[in-house]
Order: C-alpha cells, then structure tokens, then sequence
C-alpha cells in the first residue's frame, strides 16, 4: 500500500474516531443532558461526591473538555465551589482514562452489536431513546475505528522511516511530549490522542518509556482547550481551566524523567502489552488525582491570587452579598433591596421613554437599552443568590418570600423587555418620521404613561411593606387600566371613521402603544397577587359564575 493511502487511512480512522467522540456527547446530552448538567452542579458538596461527578459526567460524554466547561460555567455562577471544581476535573481526567482502556480493550465483534442496537433505538419516536441510540452508534464507531486504525498504520510498523522516527523521538523526550500534546489540542481530545498512540505502539515497536512520555503529552495537550475556550469567560471560570492544566503540567514534569521506571512496572501489568498506552494513561491520571486532591484548597486559593476579580462594572448587584447566604432572613433583606434597585431602573426607562414620546427628543433613548441590559443582569443575579439560599435549607414561610422575590424580578424584566422591544421603537417612529397624534389621542396615551409610572412606584412600596390594602387597590388598578384601554381603542376607531387624518396617519402606532402600555400594567399589577392570594381573596378565572 502507498504512504498516501496509508495517510489517507489513517487520517479517515482518525476522523471517525472525532464523529463517534461528537456523536456520544450530543446523543447523552440530547438524552440525559439535563441530569447531567443538574448532577454536576449539585452533586458537589463533598469531594468525593465531586470526583465522582466529574468522573460519571466525562464516562457519558465522553468529553473531558465537556466536563470542565460545564464545571468551569458553574463555579462562574457561584454553583460549585472553585475547590471542589478542581477535584470534579480530577474526576473527569480518570473518566477520560476509563473510557480510553474501554475503548482499547474493545473486542470485534462488539463495534457491529452496539451500532446495531443504536440504530434501533435511534429509530424510536422518543427524543430520550434517539439521543441514547446516537450515543451507542457513536460507542461503535470509536471502536470501529480502533480497527480501522490498526489497519491502516499495519504496513508503518514494519517501515525503517517509522522505526527511525521513533528512535529519534526515544531520544528527544521533549520532543515527543509536545507531539502528542499538539495532537491532542489539535483534535480537542487526549482520547483521540491516546488511541492513536494505541494504534502505533500495538506491535511493540514504540518503547516503553516512550509510549509513556507521548501518554503524558497527550494528557497535557487535552487540558488545554477547555482554557482557551473559557479565556473570554469570568475570572472564576478561568481560573479552574488554567488550574487543570498546571495539575497536569506539574505531574507530567514529575512523571516524565521516571518514565523508564514506568515502562518497566507496565511491563509486569497483567493487562496485554499492546494495552500499554491506555494502562499508562489510567494508571498516571489515578495517581495525580491521589496526589493533588489534598492540595485543591491551595490550587485554587493560588488561582484566584493568579487571576484576580475583574473590577465590578457599574451592572454589578450591589447588595447581595454571598457571606449572608448562611442567615435566610438577612439575605431575603438583600434581595428584596436589589429587586427595588431593579424597579427603579425600570422607572428610570419609563421615564426617559415619556420624555422622548413628549418632547420629541430621541436622546432621551440612548440610554434605555443599557439601563435594559443592567435589568437583565441583576435579576439573573438575584435568581443565581436566591437558588443558592435555598440550598441553605428555608422555612416555609421565607421559601414563599423567595419565591415571589424572584417572581416579581422576572416580570419586572419583561417589563424592560417590553420598553425595549415595544415602546422605545415605537417612540423613535414617531420622533423619526414626525409622526403627529390627535390631541385626544395624545392625551389618552399620556395619561395611560404617567398612570402606569404611578402603578410602577405603589407597586415597589407592594413589593416591601406586603401592604394587603394597597395590594386590593392594585387589583383594582388593573381593572382600571383595562377599561382604559378599551375605551380609548374605542375612541381612536371612531376617530378613524370620523376620518380625522392625525388618526389615520398614526392608527397602528396608537393601538401598539396601548397594548404596550396594558401588558407593562399586567406585570406590575402582579406583585399583589401572591398578598391577595394568601387571604384567599384571588380567584383562578374572571368568568362570572353561573346558576
């Protein structure tokens, strides 16, 4: 066979290798993702439930990188301790191992089988079973092209290019270490690096201490992905990818002048010689997840000295304070001041959106989508706090108070939704074409503005004192708000069969405004429910009862 077939092979075994990899993590994410991803990022309260966190999600994915994105998206919610997110990579590193030597010690016929019963289920109605049959046609797949890799470097074993290759490689150890470093970076996997070190070195032409100096660079090499991928990420995201790759950097610097010794100890492995590569690789990520668990307090107290907070942009939540977190009552207090923080945001861009619709000044709106954005970031803020409160372990009574806390931050962010997308573009199309309402038109609309500015602000007071008789008031409000509408629709539609050209000209705009200006009074409106309904007083349906 020519040295091009053979690289043609190799490389096409090679790229089946990646697709069975990517098509085992999309079928278990499509299938058990959710798990997954929850099991992660729950299951790290002690560090062996951590390891084996790491350890089960990496096995499922088949995705080391995976793991440590997820993780590193976890500690950068404030959902897993950093500590802890470094045992869940040490975890994940002998996942990828386990998965390696499974994956070496394939037999034949089990590569047909597992596609076979994949494509079985792929084939069911159920999203579940699709995703678990992707993930087992993926399994058949690697391990088919574990054969098909063997195969194609048969005719190499024998060549003098390759032999020689390898006896420079023997004697320039550094050199093969960023070999197989850069494969595995190249191909996002230390799998997909070890395997190729498996399919080579099957036929004992590759020494031992030099199949364990490539094992190593393959395992260094994986590491580094998951940090250039988090590098435009938080801090505390990057502080967990870069503390997997200095783990691995230091023990395979540790490792790599004992390598010979390592050959030798292999050499009595009761596992068969070919199994070297991926014996190496279990038995050198178990003995780093020994050695380095005990130091994940000071690897990851040296991270954040390392890579130190970004200053606090002026967006930042300013009363939630993750240290009261230990006192319910207290860190119920804070939210409720940053919830407020966020209504009053939310008047400042009513405000600048009145001052724009009646002086027909478009500057008054520049300020409106960022004052939007800080909306959004505080009240994800505020759910991220509140649902680590609840870990704590709440009373009933300060449950329900999180729970509407939480409740009327998300429909004061629709609220800045609705500005945003409805009535900050509909105010700039009046402003921009010289758009000219009806006197009675603009009033109405004014008068529904400046009401719903008021309904803003006695709902704040609500949301603090939980005041039963302002709360019916609000209620009421809504009725009021309603009928409102209504009316003024009304009138606008005579106004257009009047033929009054100020009506015509801006009749769609009118309607939008108003509807606009009715869903904002919903939201608002809602603080009062959960008072209303804890003295029974609200009913589920406004249909009048029947006899």
């Amino acid at each position: 066979m020519g040295s091009t077939a053979v690289i043609i092979n190799l490389l096409g075994a090679v790229a089946l290798l990646l697709f069975g990899l990517s098509q085992v993590k999309e079928g278990v994410s499509r299938a058990f993702g959710a798990q997954l991803r929850t099991g992660l990022s729950t299951g790290t309260r002690t560090g062996v439930r951590s390891f084996l966190s790491g350890f089960v999600a990496t096995v499922a994915l088949q995705s080391s990188t995976a793991t440590a994105l997820m993780t590193a998206s976890f500690v950068e919610k404030d959902l897993v301790k950093p500590r802890m997110a470094q045992i869940v990579l040490l975890g994940a590193n002998v996942g990828t191992a386990v998965t390696a030597w499974i994956v070496g010690f394939g037999v034949g016929w089990l590569s047909p089988l597992l596609i076979l019963v994949g494509i079985a289920f792929y084939r069911a109605k159920s999203s579940s079973r699709q995703g678990l049959g992707s993930a087992l046609i993926g399994i058949g797949l690697m391990l088919l092209s574990l054969h098909l890799m063997s195969a194609a470097t048969e005719p190499l074993r024998e060549s003098p290019v390759l032999i020689a290759f390898i006896g420079l490689l023997d004697s320039a150890w550094p050199v093969a270490f960023l070999l197989a470093a850069f494969i595995a970076f190249a191909s996002s996997s230390s799998l997909a690096a070890v395997i190729l070190i498996l399919s080579v070195a099957s036929k004992g032409i590759v020494p031992p201490a030099l199949i364990i100096v490539m094992v190593l660079g393959a395992n260094f090499g994986g590491a580094i992905p998951p940090f250039v991928a988090s590098m435009s990420g938080a801090a505390a995201a990057r502080r967990v990818t870069l503390g997997n790759i200095i783990v691995r950097g230091v023990g395979c610097l540790a490792v790599m002048p004992l390598a010979g010794y390592g050959g030798m100890l292999l050499d009595h492995a009761p596992t068969p010689p070919q199994m070297m590569p991926v014996d190496a690789h279990l038995a050198f990520n178990l003995l780093l997840a020994l050695v380095a668990w005990p130091f994940a307090t000071l690897l990851s107290d040296r991270m954040a000295r390392l890579i130190p907070e970004e200053a606090k942009a002026d967006m930042a939540p300013k009363f939630l304070d993750r240290d009261e977190l230990s006192s319910p009552v207290v860190a119920l207090t804070s939210a409720t001041r940053e919830v407020l923080a966020v209504g009053d945001l939310i008047e400042r861009m009513l405000i600048k959106t009145s001052h724009a619709f009646t002086k027909n000044d478009l500057s008054e709106l520049v300020e409106v989508a960022q004052l939007e954005r800080r909306v959004d970031r505080l009240q994800q803020e505020v759910k991220v706090y509140l649902s680590l409160l609840a870990r704590v372990g709440l009373s009933d009574e300060n449950s329900r108070r999180s729970i509407q806390i939480i409740d009327y931050a998300i429909n004061l962010e629709h609220i800045g939704d609705i500005i945003e997308k409805g009535l900050m573009p509909q105010v700039t199309k009046k402003v921009a074409q010289g758009l000219k309402f009806s006197e009675d038109g603009y009033n109405e609309l004014l008068q529904l503005m400046n009401m719903t500015l008021d309904n803003l602000r006695v709902a704040q007071t609500i949301f603090v004192t939980r005041d039963f008789d302002l709360a019916r008031q609000m209620m009421e409000v809504k009725v009021a708000v309603r009928r409102m509408e209504k009316e003024s629709s009304e009138r606008h539609l005579k106004r257009l069969q009047d033929g009054r050209l100020e009506s015509l000209q801006t009749s769609s705009l009118h309607l939008d405004m108003l509807r606009d200006l009715k869903r904002i009074n919903a939201h608002i409106v809602s603080v009062a429910h959960p008072i209303l309904d804890e003295s029974g007083l609200l009913v589920e349906s406004r249909l009048r009862a029947t006899n």
